[in-house]
């Protein structure tokens, strides 16, 4: 295709230029690579290559100034604003860092349109003024005024002292280094009269440029090629003409000279569909199914470009473009903020900005599981993180000391207080560790440098943002915090990017809309064109007011607007395809409806627009559970988990959910265990029966007597505190929601003993018979022809004036419904409303074949959080509706188990039916 760069090139070989003597000048780098290729291909001899500008680096050269970065613009700032403030208004770096970037955009405004600055700041200030008559009546302000009132006042002052300190070093921020180059032009003029710049694809220019490549034009120094199409420009309304038809009106130059050009390109036949897809994700996947299409038509796409609306989809775009398609050239950088080593540097900041000496767990692991830091801590035979981070676990510990640390893993010491060890609120040391652990990781990817490129550009991409920090830090020490320093690092890998390396002028090329500029391409795919991002609209970010804008012709949302429809059409004005794609679902934060550049397309009816809407195939998924088929090596398994014995709870566990007892008996998979940083209810429980069974075990074989219980309740405390030691390990129990449950533990046991007073007073007799007793009994299944054992431990049997009663013990609530049973093939299967009764029959049945207790017996559960209930009696009703209840457990209740023991246990080992998964 020819481009409108083919164009410019031939011309000037038309009008018998020597193009190695000129000096182009473009409005981005990015087109001086496509510029070369141009030249190449029209130039039929060996020449010396041009000089290419940007203008930004043109207009440097001109002032003799140095381009400052935003890190040494805002420290150069302060340093000022310490200077010409009172102490008493003087913000800290934190503070002045929020508004001083926004101030900074206003002074590079000013200068780059060349406004007298003490018009702007005198107008700002008599606004403020007039204002404060308005919100306040009292002849005398308050301080909170004055001051503010004063802030306006000063900032002639900033930006008088700012100006004069940045020029002292030769330093300056863009609309400085644009003022200075116009104060140098007619200098420049006439020590470089034999040079000729080729100004190409301009636009909207600020008035420094004006000034500059008008005094050029004038002086015959200079050509320049517009590139605007005829339909745009004619129009008297069209914000794609409305910089290029004000430059053609109202330069002089234009009354002697042609404008070159308006072209008519515009007008030709495109095909253009305009997509909406359902938000952000949407839009990329369908591109990727987009490229994936035309490569397969074309076998290439050479001249196909992907323009981001939303600069921040360029991750997800890139991994949705197919495999197939292998060489892409992708002009924007990477924002280091989404890199993944920002993530280790968000966890350090995020530890050490605390000015505790205690390390909180969470963010210990965090930092130990970094994919950069873990292999630091790799020997030839384990990884001493993951040691770290299973003792951190195990011992339950919440907060920690490097020292806890380095106890653990004592070779790495030196590299746990390099991670760990405070920054005391230290900038500078803070600075230091982050480099010191870069060098250590660069010295580990080393080792692999070949697989590793990635990761240490990354590396020396962030050494560089720690290097600037160092140095500003040690230039000014405006730095005091850590918080300081967070904030400002966070600013910094913001605009700090990773740049791509590609094969620029080959295949795909992926870019953001002003990479676009000059560029043109066959097939154009843009993302994002919705209000709010394509054109950005009504943002306002600025102290200048904007009638104050208007009044000093400074650019508005309106002249922004028009740049990016500019763009916008500029792209479609050569294309022969394009898709145009927009979110469908309004997003106030993301842009909300279809853009007005689309509408405007429908309106103007230049082309037949195809338009129609996305979505994507969403499956319809079916949950599927999980079934597995018995095989011999789980029948093999699940002998070996017979002869340690089936205990009440894993054969409930089988009732409730089969899948839960494969996991747990078959594949030996327990739950993950982390670190408690409240207690959890299972060890809520188990401090409970500890506690009871230190009570009662000296108490066997023995009538209870009040006094003995009393003695019990002395106790309570230091028994209960114990059991929390040893079950929740380092945790703390002195504060907080831990706190409350160390005291709901030593409630329930005194609730408890109070109870039992309360039945020996009233002239029980209780017995303890046996507590925690282990039982581990044979049952012979003949329809299997094999011996299982079954195991348990009873938590407490006792005589109840003589009745025999075996009793569980549970924290949690339980009703009596749950320990009574009306239909026994039920209590096989239905675990809600029988799995507690199955429990303690099943306790019951080991005893009796033990011989442990002669039947019959009761049985029953105390709940800790229905005490006032008494012992839950098991019971068999003859219908659920009944009153009558059966509470004594004899031979015939414990036959009736046995048959649905025997039944659930044979369904355990039955080839034919799978461990079926249930909804739970």
């Amino acid at each position: 295709m020819r481009t409108f760069i083919d164009d410019v090139i031939v011309n000037l070989l038309e009008t018998d230029h020597d193009i190695s003597q000129l000096t182009f000048v473009l409005p981005s780098k990015r087109a001086g690579t496509f510029l070369k290729e141009a030249i190449s291909r029209h130039v039929n001899k060996t020449i010396f290559s041009p000089e290419i500008l940007s203008i930004e680096e043109f207009v440097e050269t001109l002032s003799d100034f140095q381009y400052a970065t935003n890190a040494e613009l805002l420290f150069e700032f302060y340093d000022v604003y310490l200077k010409h403030t009172p102490k008493q208004n003087i913000e800290s770096f934190d503070q002045f860092s929020k508004w001083a970037q926004l101030l900074l955009q206003d002074f590079n405004e000013i200068d780059r349109y060349l406004i007298p600055p003490n018009h702007v700041f005198d107008y700002l200030s008599a606004i403020k003024e007039i204002e404060h008559k308005h919100w306040s009546l009292d002849e005398q302000p308050t301080q909170y005024i004055k001051n503010y009132l004063l802030f306006w006042n000063r900032l002639k002052i900033y930006y008088a002292q700012f100006q004069k300190q940045l020029k002292h070093k030769k330093k300056a921020y863009q609309g400085l280094v644009y003022r200075e180059a116009v104060n140098n032009i007619e200098q420049y003029i006439a020590l470089h009269t034999n040079k000729t710049f080729v100004f190409v694809g301009f636009n909207a220019l600020n008035k420094a440029e004006e000034i500059i490549i008008q005094e050029l034009l004038q002086q015959e120094m200079a050509l320049i090629y517009w590139d605007i199409d005829k339909t745009f420009i004619n129009d008297p309304i069209h914000d794609a003409g409305l910089f290029t038809r004000y430059h053609k009106q109202n330069w002089k130059y234009f009354n002697k000279h042609n404008f070159n050009w308006v072209g008519e390109s515009y007008t030709e036949k495109k095909d253009i569909h305009v997509i909406g897809a359902p938000k952000n994700i949407s839009q990329v996947k369908y591109v990727g199914e987009l490229l994936e299409r035309i490569y397969n038509e074309k076998g290439h796409l050479q001249n196909t470009a992907v323009v981001l609306g939303d600069e921040t989809l360029l991750l997800p775009l890139l991994n949705s473009i197919p495999k197939s398609i292998t060489t892409i050239n992708v002009t924007m950088g990477l924002p280091l903020k989404v890199i993944p080593l920002a993530s280790l540097f968000e966890a350090l900041f995020g530890l050490h900005k605390s000015l505790s000496e205690a390390l909180y767990y969470k963010n210990v692991i965090d930092i130990l599981s970094n994919q950069f830091v873990t292999p630091l801590f790799q020997t030839e035979t384990a990884n001493v993180a993951e040691h770290i981070i299973n003792q951190i676990q195990l011992n339950n510990k919440v907060l920690l000391t490097v020292e806890d640390l380095s106890d653990i893993a004592p070779n790495h010491k030196a590299l746990l207080h390099l991670l760990f060890d405070s920054w005391n609120d230290n900038p500078k040391t803070a600075i230091s560790c982050c480099i010191k652990l870069i060098a250590k990781i660069k010295i580990n990817l080393d080792q692999d440098k070949s697989n590793n490129l990635l990761a240490l550009e990354y590396l020396y991409r962030f050494h560089q943002v720690f290097n600037s920090l160092d140095t500003l830090n040690s230039s000014f020490s405006h730095i005091k915090a850590i918080v300081t320093l967070f904030s400002l690092y966070r600013e910094l890998i913001k605009s700090e990017t990773l740049d791509f390396k590609g094969e620029p002028l080959k295949g795909l090329q992926i870019m953001g809309m002003l990479e676009s500029r000059v560029l043109d391409f066959e097939t154009v795919i843009i993302t994002s064109v919705n209000e709010g991002i394509l054109p950005a609209g009504k943002s306002y970010n600025s102290f200048i007011p904007f009638d104050v804008k208007i009044e000093n012709e400074l650019p508005t949302y309106k002249e922004k607007d028009a740049v990016y429809t500019y763009h916008f059409y500029r792209l479609l004005q050569r294309a022969k395809t394009a898709y145009i794609l927009y979110n469908t679902e309004p997003d106030v934060l993301n842009g909300g409806e279809k853009s007005r550049f689309i509408t405007q397309l429908e309106v103007d009816k230049t082309h037949d627009i195809k338009q129609y809407l996305i979505s994507a195939q969403v499956p319809t998924i079916e949950q599927q559970l999980q079934h597995i088929q018995k095989t011999s090596d789980i029948i093999e398994k699940l002998d070996k988990v017979a002869q340690k014995g089936f205990s009440p709870s894993s054969l409930t566990n089988y009732i409730r959910n089969p899948i839960d007892f494969y996991y747990d008996k078959v594949l030996g998979i327990k739950q993950y265990e982390d670190v408690e940083e409240s207690v959890a209810y299972n060890t809520l429980g188990t401090v409970i029966h500890n506690t009871l069974e230190d009570f009662y075990k000296p108490f066997e074989n023995q009538v209870l007597t009040i006094e003995a219980i009393k003695t019990m309740k002395s106790k309570i405390s230091s028994t209960v505190h114990h059991h929390f030691k040893a079950e929740f390990k380092e945790g703390d129990i002195t504060s907080g929601k831990n706190l409350i449950i160390f005291e709901i533990a030593q409630r329930y046991i005194l609730n408890f003993l109070n109870l039992e007073i309360e039945d020996i007073r009233q002239g029980n007799e209780i017995k303890i018979i046996a507590i925690e007793t282990e039982n581990k009994v044979p049952l012979y299944l003949e329809n299997l022809s094999k011996t299982v054992m079954l195991t348990g431990k009873v938590d407490r049997v006792d005589a109840y004036n003589g009745t025999i009663r075996i009793i569980d013990y549970k924290t949690g609530r339980v009703e009596s419904s749950k320990v009574e049973i009306v239909d026994w093939e039920a209590i096989s299967t239905d675990y809600d409303k029988y799995s507690k009764s199955f429990q303690i029959l099943m306790y019951a049945f080991m005893m009796q074949k033990s011989s442990k207790i002669s039947l019959p017996v009761e049985a029953g559960i105390i709940s800790f959080k229905n005490l006032s209930s008494g012992l839950l009696k098991f019971a068999t009703k003859p219908s659920s509706n009944s009153r009558t209840k059966a509470h004594s457990i004899t031979e015939e209740t414990l036959n009736a188990f046995e048959i649905e023991l025997k039944k659930l246990i044979t369904e355990i080992y039955n080839l034919d039916i799978d461990f079926i998964e249930k909804e739970v």
